[in-house]
């Protein structure tokens, strides 16, 4: 079976993008029964349009329906699968058995993937899921190529998908707590507030000497405690394949569409190609944590980033490219820049990693301007590359 590339989408650009630099399918949360529902998600007539859109391009859209549910959530439910199964969606991603019985009630046909937020953490757990009638399975983050195998070897009739790269969370796959309690905001209900990535100050308490308190040590900021390294798989693609995953799944709805851009290219080459220098070099671009493989390749205990909450990226986000050719680019600005500044092209293409000087740069009015300061601006500057609607700008730190 050919591997999937999946990618996150919260918005309908970042679906755009997504597909343009090259993931196989996306998965998206509608406005409501979603674990990210401070992305700006699709209303029902953009769920229709993003499905209709993928399957032009001969790609998959994948709808999240993955909270866990209270009872009040179950009126609405039934009547959400029926329209998510008349529009074509590919599959729903759920979590939860209670929806999951409401989705095989309202629409038995509509494909149902087990979201990662059910810890699916033995075969046997797969099994029960498989028999239900799910076609996939969305593995815990916890598990090892070797604990992989077993499962696809115990039921290999079960789609396997498993996270490659993006954010980990401190629970046990995501079930936390810490939200709810801290800010009212659950994160089993799609309002995560990641408490997890703040910085916490140590205070002392003298409770004797044995009181057993873990000694923590933190700078005139605190400590990230909670904060995961974030997950970083490129280099060992094949031994997942080889373990049984068939879709290599990429964290990030709330991620931006050129953090999104940078990740997706990169795993696309590195499928496509192989991991080399080139895909290495590209995943530290993008604003990132320090890296771990987690808990694919056994026990591992460096997984927290104690430093800070995140990296910044060897590059910064230009522009928005618009179209392209006769020499010159039209762009919308995303960071600002000025003429003599030297920018590097995103792209899927042929064009990617070029670089070229930025000599003359127009406003919308056509005016001439020296720097580039205007949010969203549509400038048309010089380009010796010929860029398609899609590229991406940015500029080397």
């Amino acid at each position: 079976m050919k591997v999937e590339l999946l990618a996150p989408a919260g918005n309908y650009a970042k679906l755009k993008t997504a597909f343009y630099f090259g993931a196989d399918a996306a998965y998206i949360g509608g406005k409501a029964f979603s674990l990210r529902s401070f992305a700006d998600n699709f209303d029902a007539d953009e769920l229709k349009s993003a499905v209709e859109f993928a399957h032009k391009l001969g790609k998959k859209v994948y709808v999240t329906a993955n909270i866990f549910a209270r009872n009040a959530d179950f009126g609405a439910l039934s009547d959400y699968f029926k329209y998510l199964y008349r529009i074509g969606v590919d599959a729903a991603i759920i979590s939860d058995g209670g929806v999951f019985y409401a989705a095989k009630k309202a629409a038995p046909d509509l494909s149902v993937h087990i979201s990662t937020q059910a810890n699916l953490t033995n075969k046997y757990a797969v099994k029960f899921w498989k028999e239900q009638g799910a076609s996939r399975a969305i593995l815990a983050r916890e598990l090892s190529l070797n604990e992989i195998k077993e499962i696809h070897d115990f039921v290999p009739d079960m789609e396997l998908e498993a996270f490659v790269h993006g954010a980990m969370c401190i629970s046990y796959s995501g079930r936390c707590l810490l939200s709810d309690y801290l800010a009212s905001r659950p994160s089993n209900r799609g309002e995560c507030v990641q408490a997890c990535r703040w910085n916490y100050a140590v205070k002392k308490r003298d409770l004797g000497a044995d009181s057993g308190e873990l000694a923590l040590e933190e700078d005139g900021r605190g400590t990230y405690i909670f904060n995961s390294k974030d997950l970083n798989m490129s280099a060992y693609l094949d031994k997942m394949a080889e373990a049984g995953v068939c879709s290599f799944k990429i964290e990030g709805r709330m991620k931006s569409e050129y953090y999104l851009a940078t990740v997706i290219n990169a795993y696309r080459r590195c499928l496509d190609g192989g991991f080399d220098e080139t895909v290495a070099r590209e995943l530290t671009t993008a604003a990132h944590r320090d890296y771990t493989t987690a808990y694919m390749l056994g026990e591992n205990h460096q997984t927290v980033n104690y430093s800070d909450s995140q990296a910044k990226g060897d590059c910064d986000y230009i522009a928005n490219v618009l179209g392209g050719g006769e020499g010159k680019a039209q762009v919308e600005m995303r960071g600002r820049f000025k003429v003599g500044d030297t920018l590097e092209v995103l792209s899927p293409t042929q064009n990617f990693g070029k670089s070229f000087t930025v000599e003359r740069a127009l406003n919308s009015a056509g005016e001439e301007v020296d720097d580039c300061k205007r949010v969203q601006e549509i400038y048309t500057i010089n380009c010796p590359h010929n860029l398609s609607a899609g590229d991406i700008l940015r500029r080397r730190k």
